[in-house]
């Protein structure tokens, strides 16, 4: 994979040279620079075809990664130095634009995204959606927020875009973490958040706890904790010290959350296909009951009816 840049073969354009990443066939963009080193460059996509047959090259470089990620496409390009950078969709005046930008400008290149003051990432009475099924639940009594309780298809604590679920937590103990690690039930909660665009478990204690286990080899826990965070790295297993901090966190995350989906989810609805909408509970159980499968009268459903409720459902 490489990134390519070429002169723009367009006398008249304003933007005198074509970027080309290695997505979805090859992404091409007009650009007024090779590289954002002092601002962002704002860019313009342009169809493929209009990559010249013969292009006069300006530059030709190895691509370590190339991943769309949310409202962005991150860059890594095989070389020491300037070799990290985004391609950003965004919003600027009421238009959707496109900027190219680099550690150093990044700032520069998200315009009108308010920065965190004293509540959390600058949100005021943050609408935070409790599960019914949550015992001991977080009350975030030293933040705005403002709660709800209902049943959440995944996660303990979630927010709301547009009524869509866009972010949720689940909330562990240690000795909550291993039985659900140990018994598989945590695999299954982490394949229902990672449908979620944004999603994370929490966990009450230290990671140097699992070391201190008496009933349970460590070792087992450790390595099962891994494995999950390979098969789904975009559900982070976060430790915290004490059920306080993990409060905190878990408000601080829900916040940025809601503010990223109220910002960037039109762009995301530009460069990613739309998310499968979530079924209620209800749903499932009236379909499960006609397929004769058991399931309670009310309740969270067993892991395995939303496995055979997915299989009869592929996207």
């Amino acid at each position: 994979m490489e990134m390519v840049i070429a002169v723009n073969p367009d006398p008249a354009s304003k933007l005198g040279y074509l970027l080309r990443v290695p997505l979805d066939g090859g992404l091409v963009f007009r650009t007024s620079g090779t590289w954002p080193r002092t601002k962002a460059l704002y860019c313009h996509p342009v169809p493929s075809d209009e990559w010249p047959d013969d292009p006069e090259v300006v530059e030709r470089v190895v691509v370590r990664s190339c991943a769309r990620r949310g409202a962005a496409i991150d860059l890594v390009l095989d070389r020491g130095r300037e070799n990290r950078s985004q391609i950003v969709y965004t919003t600027a005046r009421g238009r959707d634009v496109v900027f190219w930008q680099s550690p150093r400008t990044r700032k520069q290149a998200r315009p009108n995204v308010r920065t965190p003051t004293a509540r959390a990432a600058g949100v005021a009475d943050l609408p935070i959606v409790v599960d019914s099924h949550e015992r001991y639940a977080y009350r975030f009594a030293d933040q705005q927020v403002v709660l709800t309780k209902r049943a959440l298809p995944c996660g303990d604590y979630g927010v709301f875009h547009d009524d869509r679920l866009v972010a949720s937590v689940e909330r562990k103990s240690v000795p909550d973490l291993v039985t659900s690690l140990t018994n598989g039930t945590l695999r299954y909660a982490l394949a229902e958040l990672a449908a979620l665009p944004r999603a994370a478990v929490v966990v009450e204690d230290r990671y140097s706890a699992i070391f201190a286990l008496d009933r349970v080899r460590p070792a087992i826990v450790a390595d099962g904790l891994a494995e999950l965070q390979v098969r789904w790295p975009n559900v982070p297993i976060v430790f915290c010290d004490t059920r306080a901090l993990a409060e905190q966190w878990t408000y601080r995350y829900l916040a940025a959350a809601y503010v990223w989906a109220e910002t960037e989810s039109p762009a995301i609805a530009r460069i990613a296909a739309p998310a499968t909408t979530t079924p209620s509970t209800a749903e499932v159980r009236a379909w499960a009951r006609t397929q004769g499968l058991p399931v309670p009268d009310r309740g969270r459903l067993r892991p395995e009816v939303w496995q055979a409720w997915r299989a009869a459902h592929p996207d």
